[in-house]
């Protein structure tokens, strides 16, 4: 399960999305996310769907990489799609003891299922194309304007940028550890939910301790190489400048949030 998850990780390329300007990306993935909470009906649905396969294709990354980051969601998905079938009100398909089973509930299950689908494949689709490193400077220059009211724009950056960095690393690192615990006999799939809780001890005293040395590592690293943060006068390596693939992009966003109003909208008045 833990190899499962694949947030934070960057997959090298050089494809259409791989080379759009990190600020862009980032604005298109909260306009998508905005975009997915905009649409109701199965036509609006269905199109969704088709533009995220179409933005998949678009990245030259597996179909599979982007599945993967579901498994570990899957008790979520199962759960949310659980309480939208049974407590949803509309036209009663089947009752039984205390649950109800209700067209609509049925379709509000489906929707929320393909929502997260989508939600998770929007996500993974800028950290797998865009490195920490291009993502921080992104960020930061996206939310410069704040700085001039002395908001940590450059310290929040790059929080945002070593926690996404190291959550492979601190993958990899549980991966070792319950391996190791394992080979000393501990036992993490059976028993009781407390008894499962217990278990996790071994494994989370180690972690800590581990994610806490790398943290002083890297302050000590960082101070070495004489980083001062957001100090006046600090220039940057990489300049970023839009592109015409990135205002086609821009607009594109912006044809697909109107398309998804206006289904909308026929979906309503039953055009």
């Amino acid at each position: 399960m833990i190899k499962d998850i694949t947030i934070g990780q960057y997959f090298p390329g050089d494809s259409f999305i791989h080379n759009l300007d990190p600020r862009v990306k980032i604005v298109l993935a909260v306009l998508y996310i905005a975009f997915l909470f905009i649409i109701q009906s199965a036509a609006a649905y269905l199109f969704a769907i088709a533009v995220t396969l179409f933005l998949v294709c678009l990245t030259r990354i597996p179909l599979k990489m982007y599945l993967r980051g579901l498994k570990p969601l899957l008790f979520i998905l199962v759960f949310t799609a659980l309480l939208n079938v049974f407590y949803s009100s509309g036209e009663p398909l089947v009752t039984f003891w205390i649950f109800t089973i209700t067209a609509q509930g049925i379709k509000n299950a489906i929707f929320m299922i393909l929502r997260i689908f989508m939600l998770v494949v929007s996500t993974s689709m800028l950290t797998y194309t865009t490195s920490p490193i291009v993502l921080t400077g992104g960020l930061e220059r996206l939310l410069s304007p704040l700085a001039k009211i002395r908001l940590p724009v450059h310290e929040f950056s790059m929080m945002m940028t070593i926690a996404l960095r190291f959550i492979p690393t601190l993958l990899e690192e549980t991966d070792k550890i319950m391996n190791a615990q394992k080979a000393r006999g501990a036992d993490f799939e059976t028993g009781g939910l407390i008894k499962r809780a217990k278990a996790l001890a071994p494994i989370l005293i180690p972690l800590f301790i581990s994610a806490f040395r790398r943290a002083d590592d890297l302050a000590t690293a960082m101070e070495c190489r004489c980083y001062t943060g957001s100090a006046e006068g600090r220039t940057h390596f990489v300049e970023y400048s839009m592109s015409p693939s990135d205002y086609v992009s821009l607009v594109f966003m912006a044809v697909l949030i109107a398309a998804a109003i206006l289904l909308n909208f026929v979906t309503v008045m039953g055009i």
